[in-house]
Order: C-alpha cells, then structure tokens, then sequence
C-alpha cells in the first residue's frame, strides 16, 4: 500500500509544502535542501538538535585539513627525551596519547599511550624502559580526506589518532576520533580544559615569556583590565571578535597573529567560532 504524503493545509510556508510532497516523490535530496528544511521553523526541533543534524551533513563535506590540530600546535614527545621529561609532557598536557618522533617533527616513529609507559614507573630502572617497543603504529592520512571517511576508519581501526601528512608527504599535524565528533556535537570539554569561568589563567611560558589562556568570549573590558592595557572595544566586545577583524575571517586552529603589543595564537575552534586563544604579551 503507497503511503500518502503528510497533510500540509495547515502549513502557511509553500517552500516547505513542496518539499515535503517531494520527500514522498522518491526524488533525492541534496545536503543543501535539507540544511534549509532543518532550518525551517515549522520543523520542531530545538536548537541543539539542529546544531547536530547540522554537523552530521557537514562532516561528510569537511576535509581534515579544516579541522586538524596543526604541526606547530601538536604536542609530541621525543624518543631521546628521559622518562622525567616524557611524564612532564603527558602530565602538563593531560592527554593520552602522543606521537613520538625522531629527528624532527616530519620523522613520526609511532604513538604512545600513557598508559603503557606509566606502568613502568617505579618498578624498572629509568634507562631499562622499552619506549621504542612501547610504540604503536601510527595512522597516515592525506589532509584532504573527508571527516566522514576517517570516521569510519577510526571505528574499523579501533585507533583514536590520526597523523595528517600533506601533498608532499611532510607531517601537517594530526586530528583525533574527539576532533571529529566535535564537529558533529559540538566542543567536548574534559577536565584538563579551561574552566567556564576562567575567562583569562596563567598557561605557563613560551620562548622565555609568559603565555596566557584566554577565551575568546572574554569581554575586551575585562582583558583590558587584566593586562592593563587598552584594546578597542568600539566596534566588538569579545577578544574572539576583535580577532576576527585584525584576520579579516574567522581563524584556523593554529593561526597566529599580532597587533595592539600583543601574540594570538588560535588554540580552540571550528567553522563557526574562535573557543581558546594562547595570548603572550610582547616584551617592551
């Protein structure tokens, strides 16, 4: 028995009416027709909901080189380095999982888990620690795969890492299975990150000057008074978007740039917006 198409008198929106009897047509829709059916307000879906669905069409459109952490921002151990020096990383970091290379950032030897090497801790002697056995293989991938792709290998693979390599074979940076599923649901946030309520916290130092963690929706009021300094705020009252106007666009993970006596760096964000920016004050 064919099933009938809705009963659409009582909508008042024609655009969705011919819609809907097309969904009934056997017709194929196109990602773009149903983001705009998503979006549509006689669709009862809360903004959550529409914000997922969302993510799941664009993620077969979103190739790896939009969303991966960059080269410069990947946190690697060295094989060389000791165990003091490798538990300092996995320690001041709070991941689980890191690339660890050779000579240079281009020469990835494989990924260690934390949790193989701390299991060694206290119980054998420092130089008698396996780290190259400890290794496991590390995922390639071309910059250009799509999200939706790498999903499915991530599943199949039962990885969680991914190294990204460009056109020329050099390593680009890396994306894991969480940076994926963030582009569907969302930013997931662990107890490592950022409290909601700091706005702006001490981040350590880099090349012998302190670094900050700022989010990108601190007023520029409030970091004007942290810093004691006197950023614009006549035309954008977050930090995110003032960075945004110096770029010109919205910023890639990674990007840095300077103005007004200070460093940006973009830490967190996606396609629609800046999350976490490492800021350092230039020495006077």
């Amino acid at each position: 028995m064919n099933e009938k198409p809705p009963s659409t008198s009582g909508t008042g929106n024609p655009g969705l009416v011919a819609r809907l009897r097309r969904a009934f047509s056997g017709e194929p829709w196109s990602r773009e027709e149903i983001q705009e059916l998503i979006q549509q307000p006689e669709i009862q879906l809360d903004a959550e909901e529409k914000s997922m669905l969302s993510g799941v069409l664009e993620v077969s459109e979103t190739q790896v080189r939009d969303v991966m952490v960059p080269r410069s921002q990947m946190v690697v151990i060295d094989l060389e380095q000791s165990l003091e020096e490798m538990l300092e990383v996995i320690v001041d970091s709070g991941h689980s999982r890191f690339p660890v290379i050779g000579e240079d950032r281009d020469e990835v030897l494989g990924v260690l888990l934390a949790k193989d090497l701390l299991r060694y801790l206290g119980n054998v002697d420092v130089e008698e620690v396996p780290v190259r056995r400890l290794l496991r293989t590390a995922s390639v991938i071309p910059e250009s795969k799509r999200l939706n792709a790498l999903l499915k290998e991530f599943r199949a693979s039962h990885n969680h890492m991914a190294i990204v390599v460009d056109e020329y074979g050099g390593v680009a940076g890396l994306l894991t299975i969480e940076d994926v599923l963030e582009e569907i649901v969302g930013e997931i946030d662990d107890e490592h990150d950022p409290e909601e309520a700091d706005f702006i916290r001490p981040d350590g130092e880099k090349d012998g000057m302190p670094t900050f963690a700022v989010r990108a929706l601190t007023r520029i009021e409030d970091f004007n008074e942290y810093f004691e300094c006197e950023l614009s705020d006549e035309d954008y009252d977050t930090v995110g978007g003032l960075v945004m106007h110096q770029l010109g666009r919205l910023p890639r993970r990674g990007e840095k740039l300077e103005f007004d006596g200070f460093r940006f760096a973009v830490v967190k964000a996606d396609k629609r917006r800046i999350d976490l920016l490492q800021v350092q004050r230039d020495s006077e």
